[in-house]
């Protein structure tokens, strides 16, 4: 899909600083995967409203979530903070694919791939994606395909 290293800090522009809470250990005291995969929400979110929310709410709506893949590359532990770092890896028709990495320091804790398809208000189906959309994940991240 792409030749961006996800587990590299480099490969980011566009990064996220989420606390690490008590309520995210798991009874090995140890972050619980599900807090992982709020970090990266928290990292999408952001870059939706830092990024992506002046094309307008009409422009944003209808998005869903079709495929997110995770890897688990180390433990994390309390306390602390992580960056979450957000790049996109693929700008198809009706879709998109970000790459996400969180970090603590210069430890890659996980990385993920996240497939986003616009869908039609009226069909339901697959929808293209608007070319100042397009433009717009172009300049936040630095994309170039």
């Amino acid at each position: 899909m792409s030749d961006i290293d996800l587990k590299r800090r480099e490969s980011f522009r566009v990064w996220t600083r989420d606390t690490i809470r008590y309520s995210d250990l798991d009874p090995n005291s140890h972050v619980n995967n599900g807090a992982i995969n709020t970090y990266f929400e928290d990292g999408r979110l952001r870059f939706r409203i830092e990024h992506l929310s002046h094309l307008g709410a009409e422009l944003l709506s209808g998005f869903v979530l079709v495929k997110y893949t995770i890897e688990y590359l180390a433990m994390l532990h309390f306390p602390g903070e992580v960056d979450i770092g957000t790049t996109v890896l693929r700008i198809g028709g009706s879709s998109y694919t970000l790459g996400q990495s969180v970090f603590r320091d210069d430890t890659c804790i996980a990385t993920a791939e996240v497939v986003t398809v616009r869908l039609s208000p009226d069909t339901g189906r697959a929808a293209p994606l608007d070319d100042a959309f397009k433009q717009a994940l172009r300049d936040a991240t630095g994309f170039q395909g």
